[in-house]
């Protein structure tokens, strides 16, 4: 079995992107598959998992006394994820039906978003779903799958836009001093921008914003310091699906293609860096599976080959070849 039979041997959430992206398809026979993920697979799964209170399982941890608890909350979002890390979270999963592609259209896309608009609130200060709350990383978040699933996150992106650092990233330490953008919250935060410009275009500061959010990551040319040129984290060449709030190479470079970047110089080693971890049959590998709780595998483990990270890995390189 050749690489792209491969892939479109697969559950219909990966097999409609194979289609779109490596294969050209046309247009009705893409959105005809597409049209699968809210019946059957991975997406009809996961929709069936949420509960009658709009949440899915996972969030915040138990705790053994008020005094853990106060503890755990002062912590950023990124290290209590990485203390506790539950991917069958609310957040998680609507995320995860966005990049499945689930149409956000179609009727089960809405009954579970409209459950979540009117029954979810945030931890943080009890702020329902859709207005956010105040780290960056997560309202990127928000505005990513709020957008896509056409929810009023206007407030959210204005808010956004306000806390752009000088050199053109985001970071949820900015509330204790931080003026270094962050990878893992900038592509959270461009992830989002870039969704909601799909849905609602302006306000005319959001394109500018993102741009310079890109330049953030190509002045790094995807991977190392301003200041030295060292690799700034060597797990970032390491390949994850779901990426969850990590950043990687791979998932940097995705971003770029689908925003319609022009492949630039800068983005040269990372490409090669794709490039070189195909496997000989051509696939890429399960490299960095974040540790945690899923609600159901979606590859093969850690080692072994991945579709998605294939798909992913080949509509990169086919992006950065057209050039």
């Amino acid at each position: 079995m050749d690489v792209l039979e491969w892939l479109l041997d697969s559950d219909p959430a990966a097999r409609w992107q194979v289609m779109r992206d490596l294969l050209d398809a046309p247009a009705e026979v893409v959105e005809a598959e597409r049209e699968r993920v809210a019946q059957e697979g991975w997406g009809a799964r996961l929709l069936g998992l949420q509960r009658p209170d709009g949440q899915w399982d996972g969030g915040e941890p138990e705790f053994s006394s008020p005094e853990a608890a106060s503890w755990w909350h002062s912590l950023p979002a990124d290290r209590r994820g990485t203390l506790f890390p539950e991917w069958t979270s609310t957040c998680w999963s609507l995320s995860l039906l966005r990049e499945f592609g689930l149409p956000p259209r179609s009727a089960p896309a809405q009954r579970a978003v409209q459950l979540v608009a009117a029954r979810c609130r945030w931890e943080h200060g009890g702020e329902p779903y859709f207005a956010g709350e105040v780290e960056p990383c997560i309202n990127g978040r928000v505005v990513a799958v709020g957008s896509y699933f056409g929810e009023e996150v206007g407030p959210v992106v204005e808010r956004l836009l306000g806390e752009q650092l000088p050199d053109g990233g985001w970071n949820c330490e900015r509330e204790n001093g931080s003026r270094r953008g962050s990878f893992h919250t900038t592509i959270e935060v461009l992830s989002g921008l870039l969704e909601y410009e799909r849905a609602n275009g302006g306000p005319p500061g959001v394109r500018e914003a993102r741009l310079r959010g890109q330049e953030f990551l190509l002045e790094r040319r995807m991977r190392r310091r301003l200041s030295t040129g060292e690799v700034i984290d060597p797990e970032w060449d390491l390949f994850s699906f779901p990426t969850y709030w990590h950043y990687d190479v791979l998932r940097g470079l995705d971003l770029l293609r689908s925003a319609g970047a022009a492949p630039d110089p800068r983005v040269a080693e990372a490409v090669e860096l794709v490039r070189a971890k195909a496997d000989p049959d051509g696939r890429w590998p399960l490299e960095n599976a974040h540790p945690g709780r899923l609600h159901f595998p979606i590859d093969g483990g850690e080692g072994m080959p991945s579709r998605w990270n294939t798909l992913r890995a080949l509509r990169v390189l086919r992006w950065a070849d057209s050039a």
